[in-house]
């Protein structure tokens, strides 16, 4: 058995509880070692295993030994080892960032970091769907308290806010579980998808209910409309490495609607006739109702948090093709939209600690200290979300686009994503103008971006060339994971 698997689960919870016990807990110059070590070393874990699963079986990693599907199952294939290696790309960046005075506000910061990378992680191996409700709660409660973290009004509302609809979405996941069980007799997802085509007509009904709910869930955590609206306030009121290190949050609902329903009840027949169609018109209206909050937003920090759920709707009504093409442009486009919005909400936080009082508000304000270092950025990541060449925002709408099949599909799709993106490109090049160009005198206590600040933005801005760079190589690896995910769906835990 390869003991690496539950090294990302391990390792995260080993840092955090390292950082409440002597000699850490009474410097935090050491609690920032630690932390960023930590995070560089997850990398490096994540690093091995995406190497590892690469065109390579999956791995079922069995606790204590314990049989499946009676035992706590680990699943290691390409897409969950992308997901941690994303993860581990935010920890670095946020751990960083956060260790230039951010981490301040509390004592508990580089913890709550930690158990949250390790809620998140479980949530990304666990081939059991009690213990993804159970990796759920330890990323929220984690989350709940990041947050709050560093106390005020606008902080503390978003916080109630979140913390409510969290709170009813986890009952509804119980629910949803208990139908589930009452179903087929087990929550293992490989058991359960060898089960559901023996299940009978009362039964599948059960299982419907239950994934109605599930839906509900999933749709919460992935900010899917009409469940968004509790994110433009929480991600824009958050401290910037955090907001950075929430952008991979919603991805953790897409991945478990693509777990869920691309691979453990891809044979059932109700998932193609009203789940899919579903996720299709949701995920579409999704990318209209962001783009709305976009063109609406009066500071770059909100206008992040809507390209969060641009992003997601993309990814949303892409999934409910459920084609192993759509499933290669999925995490293509995954990866590079985490990645330019992580970039975006720090580059918001060093931009309004130039500009004096105007902060990150569209409107006139103080002459910029770092014009070339924070406009270049800016240049990049903007081109990059609304999928101008040659960056990485490019050829992953591109492959969204050629995902879809002719068709009414196509008009619909189409229309959104590029209408999108034209409406995108005239929001981003107004903010840019604003907060560039629209300028009056010298801020002469501007807050510099020094080494940390600026290593943590590079690290993500660079991302998108990169990704573009490498894109050969990295489309082949989605498509690889993609058939392989589409591959476990007539696996049973026994045949590994």
């Amino acid at each position: 058995m390869n003991h690496l698997i539950i090294l990302p689960i391990i390792w995260p919870l080993l840092v955090a509880l390292l950082t409440l016990l002597p000699p850490f807990d009474r410097s935090l110059l050491l609690r920032r070692y630690l932390s960023v070590g930590g995070s560089i070393v997850l990398l490096l874990f994540s690093i091995v295993l995406l190497i590892q699963s690469t065109n390579n079986p999956a791995q079922l990693y069995q606790l204590g030994n314990w049989a499946s599907p009676f035992g706590i199952s680990l699943l290691l294939d390409q897409v969950s080892s992308l997901m941690l290696c994303l993860t581990a790309v935010l920890a670095v960046a946020s751990s960083l960032y956060a260790s230039s005075g951010e981490d301040e506000g509390g004592f508990f910061f580089h913890s709550l970091l930690h158990f949250q990378l390790m809620g998140i992680n479980g949530a990304f191996l666990t081939a059991d769907l009690f213990n993804l409700f159970v990796f759920f709660e330890v990323l929220l409660i984690a989350s709940y308290s990041l947050l709050i973290h560093g106390g005020g009004k606008a902080k503390t509302k978003a916080a109630v806010h979140y913390v409510v609809l969290n709170l009813v979405g986890s009952a509804l996941f119980l629910f949803a579980l208990a139908l589930i069980y009452g179903a087929s007799g087990t929550l293992n997802m490989l058991d359960l998808g060898a089960k559901v085509a023996t299940l009978s007509e009362t039964q599948l009904q059960l299982l419907q209910a239950a994934v109605a709910l599930l839906l509900v869930v999933f749709g919460l955590k992935a900010a899917v409309m009409p469940l968004h609206f509790w994110l433009g306030s929480a991600y824009s009121s958050v401290t910037p490495a955090v907001a950075a290190l929430f952008a991979i949050m919603t991805k953790v609902g897409i991945y478990s609607l693509l777990r869920v329903f691309a691979m453990v009840l891809q044979d059932a027949g109700f998932v193609a006739s009203w789940v899919f169609p579903v996720l299709w018109w949701t995920g579409l209206a999704t990318i209209v109702m962001g783009v709305l909050g976009v063109l609406a937003s009066e500071d770059l920090r909100k206008m992040a948090s809507y390209l969060v759920v641009v992003s997601v709707g993309s990814l949303v009504a892409i999934l409910s093709l459920g084609t192993p093409e759509s499933v290669q442009a999925l995490l293509y486009y995954l990866v590079h939209s985490t990645l330019a919005t992580a970039a975006l909400f720090l580059l918001a936080d060093l931009i309004a600690h130039q500009r004096g009082k105007a902060g990150d508000r569209l409107v006139n304000g103080r002459k910029i200290a770092q014009p070339v270092l924070l406009g270049s950025a800016f240049i990049v990541v903007a081109l990059s979300i609304v999928g101008m060449p040659p960056f990485s925002g490019f050829i992953g709408k591109l492959l969204l686009l050629q995902a879809v099949p002719q068709g009414s599909a196509m008009l619909w799709y189409w229309s959104a994503l590029l209408g999108s993106s034209l409406l995108l490109l005239i929001a981003l090049s107004r903010a840019g103008s604003i907060l560039f160009w629209q300028v009056a005198g010298t801020d002469t206590e501007a807050r510099m971006a020094g080494g940390r600040r600026g290593t943590a933005l590079v690290l993500l801005v660079l991302a998108s060339p990169l990704l573009s760079l490498f894109a050969g190589p990295l489309t082949d690896w989605c498509q690889a994971a993609a058939a392989q995910l589409q591959a476990l769906a007539h696996l049973t835990p026994g045949a590994f």
